[in-house]
């Protein structure tokens, strides 16, 4: 059983927005910080959002004023809202836990041309 499965993504238009869903699994979600990652080629795995298991955020200061990270405590769910896009957000987006200790899903790739 796949304990992270996130999607949403797609190719966008530089200035679109997408919508990134990822389900995981209530023993590793329930009272837990979680955190949108990404990893464009080449670089290393960034972390761009967090929520705490009471939904205070937090963001990169590459993703801030764009991206909207929130949770569905009762569906296990996160979301990240991606708006006025950029070319350098192209990358394939992961959730995990706050300090990313849970085994990796397959990501969603998210492609933003110019």
């Amino acid at each position: 059983q796949k304990q992270l499965v996130e999607s949403g993504g797609g190719l966008v238009q530089a200035g679109g927005s997408l919508r990134l869903s990822c389900a995981a699994s209530g023993r590793i979600f329930s009272g837990y910080d979680m955190g949108w990652y990404r990893q464009a080629p080449g670089k290393q795995r960034e972390l761009v959002a967090t929520i705490s298991s009471g939904g205070t955020t937090d963001y990169a200061d590459s993703v801030k004023g764009r991206f909207t990270i929130s949770r569905d405590n009762a569906k296990n769910t996160v979301t990240l809202q991606m708006d006025s896009l950029k070319p350098e957000d192209t990358a394939v987006y992961y959730c995990n836990r706050r300090w990313g200790d849970v085994s990796w899903g397959q990501g969603t790739q998210v492609t933003v041309s110019s």
